[in-house]
């Protein structure tokens, strides 16, 4: 029977798949949707790194490019069927895709023994080679737990952080978990029109599952830092305008009012703040440039 993997693969990205049929802002708010103010950090990120061109994988309908455009930037959009350069060049930013790179589902038995979940999510072959050495490593279970095998987004992200140019710099930005706070029973679940959803492997919906952040920057000798980190580095502030300003200046109150509600969305903590980057440069004075960018 086919794994969970495989149902997951045609599910969203097969001849009838969910992303061929389907705009993922109808289903599901990301960071570049939430504000204007995302697109603006990135830019000023590339700024810093003396870096013209941006590489946006996993684009959607081009969101984030059209906000760095404005902003002066050169962009490659990167969508499902488009082939990946050989080489990248400039900041590469990959912005909740790996959350929607499939990848093998497993469940300890009464035994302790992990074993692929099939498409009906009921157990199959036994787990081993070097995905069992994986959970070993990175996601240990007891008898009755779940987990995502993260082996396939390392790898995916490996074969992005391969292709950089020397200078160039690449981030993957995810929702995700780190080793000592695994959730027990794994993270799948599905996304319907705003909703979360049982994650049907039908086409039907949006199946995603957190991101292995800590084996996902061994992967690629990266280094992990959270969006709410990062984004204040690079200037965002929830900080709401004094009180005195809607006397003297209303319009300029109310643009700062808002522009300070969109960037507390962005840094919540317990929201799209608690995503992780996880970012790889490509020489010695580019690191220093993005770890003096991204980290306090």
């Amino acid at each position: 029977m086919t794994t969970f993997r495989d149902a997951w693969q045609e599910a969203l990205y097969g001849p009838d798949g969910f992303y061929r049929r389907q705009r993922p802002a109808m289903h599901f708010r990301t960071s570049v949707h939430a504000s204007s103010l995302f697109g603006q950090a990135i830019a000023r990120l590339a700024e810093q790194l003396d870096l013209s061109e941006v590489v946006d994988i996993g684009a959607g309908t081009g969101e984030l490019g059209k906000v760095l455009r404005t902003e002066g930037l050169s962009v490659l959009d990167i969508e499902l069927d488009d082939q990946l350069p050989d080489r990248l060049t400039g900041l590469v930013i990959a912005n909740e895709w790996l959350d929607n790179v499939p990848c093998e589902l497993v469940e300890w038995d009464e035994d302790g023994v992990p074993r692929y979940l099939l498409a009906d999510l009921t157990p199959g072959a036994v787990v081993t080679g070097n995905n069992l050495d994986w959970l070993q490593q990175w996601w240990p279970g007891e008898p009755g737990d779940r987990a995502e095998v993260g082996r396939a987004r390392d790898e995916s992200w490996q074969d992005v952080v391969r292709r950089l140019e020397p200078g160039a710099v690449a981030i993957a930005v995810d929702y995700g978990h780190l080793r000592a706070t695994r959730p027990p029973f794994g993270t799948l679940t599905g996304f319907r029109s705003g909703q979360e959803c049982a994650p049907e492997p039908d086409g039907s919906c949006d199946i995603t599952a957190h991101v292995a952040l800590d084996s996902l920057a061994a992967a690629v000798d990266g280094q992990l830092v959270s969006q709410r980190d990062a984004l204040t580095q690079l200037g965002l502030s929830g900080r709401r305008p004094p009180l005195e300003l809607a006397q003297t200046d209303p319009m300029r109150y109310l643009a700062e009012l808002s522009s300070a509600g969109e960037a507390g969305e962005l840094l919540d903590p317990s929201g799209l703040g608690g995503f992780g980057w996880v970012w790889t440069a490509t020489e010695a004075d580019t690191v220093r440039r993005a770890s003096r960018a991204l980290s306090a």
